[in-house]
């Protein structure tokens, strides 16, 4: 494993190591010392109650009061977890509070683990945070360790295994080491498995964002042995970074896969005239790729020929955007509609496919929005937008609408001459190329105070 983790390394230019990372085995203590009895039957809801609403009402109004969420987060909790009286939510906040978290911590281990109120406080909860003290965790320890990972809690046997993991990780890359982390644990059993190869992971450079939720998943490609280390030597030798999501959606996809079905997926591309080198530089973009059957790939590629586009072109397109294999067929055929409907023909379509593939996954309602501002209000002519096709993928409220109202003032004071200017140079560039160009070139401090206020859409007083 050592060479790969060196190889991996190279690739994101981290340090070489000099030592293979071994784990210490040892049988697992005190893995029984939770019950998940209170966990199953917390976790059994029934959405068809009766009292659902009531319910419902209830957690946001609770969650809003205790912890002052705003309603829009506490709507987006309610979602996840409700409940109907505030005796164990309210066992729950007071234990949080007793062991040293803060207003801040609890808000965010709400958020980020809604279910934890779920829990029995005092045969699941109050245990296990006695169990860590006993073990001579300070408060500030616990406090971070339980905020970074809070769905740790609702752990079993592994509570202790996984909390020891974040533990050792955060230590570690607030020291910068990397040094190896090492385990007690049963030998051959799931979570040894799971910790040895998500060390092996970290040793890769892989962040804590991406480190802890597959220590807390059920994903069986983190938990095997042999297959795992075929699997990711594959991944390292595709030149993945382990420091991105796409490493681990295409760990994901080569361990679910057996070898002979991910040939024959190349293949399938293969017969549809693309280059093996083309396939595995459409996997680099994008890992689901060739989890698609070749019933799915086929009619995508017929599909995409709707649009105007011939052969060389549908993998051209493939090429620069292989997300669009995803997009069903009804939607591309949406798209089509939509795009003819706001007056573009054919030909025209074809050339904003192959500009911007991206556009046949676009709703309906956000293309009609867009051409609607751009054409009708802005006065730009449709050639422009099919000239510059990555617009239509843009935020109106982040981009488009605030650069526009730029654009807006200058022609009510007379500052822009005959006209509106190009779609390109108002919305192309990037932000700080608008405003050179367009705000702080003005000798007048005041008028570009007033117009960095319309760009940022806030009111002077």
């Amino acid at each position: 494993m050592y060479p790969l983790i060196r190889h991996g390394r190279k690739l994101i230019e981290l340090q070489k190591c000099r030592n293979f990372v071994r784990f210490s085995v040892n049988p697992l203590q005190n893995s029984s010392a939770f019950s998940n009895s209170s966990l199953s039957s917390a976790y059994d809801t029934d959405s068809s109650s009766q009292d659902g609403r009531k319910g419902h009402a209830f957690t946001v109004s609770y969650l809003v009061d205790s912890l002052g969420l705003t309603k829009k987060l506490a709507e987006s909790i309610s979602k996840k977890v409700t409940f109907e009286e505030k005796r164990n939510p309210d066992s729950i906040l007071n234990l949080l509070r007793i062991h040293g978290f803060t207003g801040s911590q609890i808000s965010s281990i709400v958020t980020d683990y809604p279910r934890l109120f779920l829990l029995d406080p005092e045969k699941s909860l109050a245990p296990k945070l006695r169990f860590l003290q006993s073990r001579g965790a300070s408060s500030s320890e616990l406090t971070e360790i339980v905020s970074e990972v809070p769905e740790i809690l609702g752990k079993d046997r592994s509570f202790s295994v996984y909390y020891d993991f974040v533990k050792e990780v955060i230590q570690a890359d607030k020291s910068s080491s990397l040094e190896k982390l090492c385990h007690s644990l049963a030998q051959g059993s799931k979570q040894e498995n799971k910790i040895r190869n998500l060390s092996v992971l970290r040793e890769l450079g892989m962040p804590q964002q991406l480190l802890f939720p597959l220590l807390i998943s059920n994903s069986p490609h983190v938990c095997g042995k042999e297959k795992f280390e075929e699997s990711l030597k594959k991944v390292v030798e595709l030149g993945f970074d382990p420091r991105t999501s796409k490493f681990v959606e295409a760990l994901r996809i080569v361990y679910t896969l057996k070898k002979e079905t991910m040939e024959e997926k190349v293949n399938v591309y293969k017969r549809l005239g693309f280059d093996e080198g083309d396939v595995w530089e459409m996997f680099k973009k994008w890992p689901i790729s060739l989890s698609h059957s070749e019933k799915k790939i086929k009619q995508k590629f017929e599909t995409l020929m709707k649009c105007g586009l011939v052969e060389d072109e549908v993998r051209l397109v493939c090429k620069k955007f292989p997300q669009v294999i995803g997009v069903s067929e009804e939607k591309i055929e949406s798209s089509i509609e939509t795009f003819l409907g706001i007056g573009l023909s054919r030909d025209e379509f074809a050339v904003m496919v192959k500009r911007y593939p991206a556009c046949v996954g676009l709703a309906r309602d956000t293309v009609m929005k867009k051409a609607e501002f751009l054409v009708k209000k802005m006065n730009w002519r449709l050639k422009e937008l099919v000239s510059n096709s990555q617009v239509v993928g843009y935020s109106m409220e982040k981009r488009i609408v605030p650069r526009c109202n730029v654009i807006e003032a200058l022609l009510s004071r007379g500052l822009l001459g005959s006209g509106v200017p190009s779609l390109s140079s108002v919305l192309v560039c990037t932000d700080q190329s608008f405003l050179n160009k367009y705000v702080r070139k003005h000798d007048d401090e005041q008028l570009v105070l007033e117009l960095m206020d319309v760009f940022t859409g806030e009111t002077r007083t």
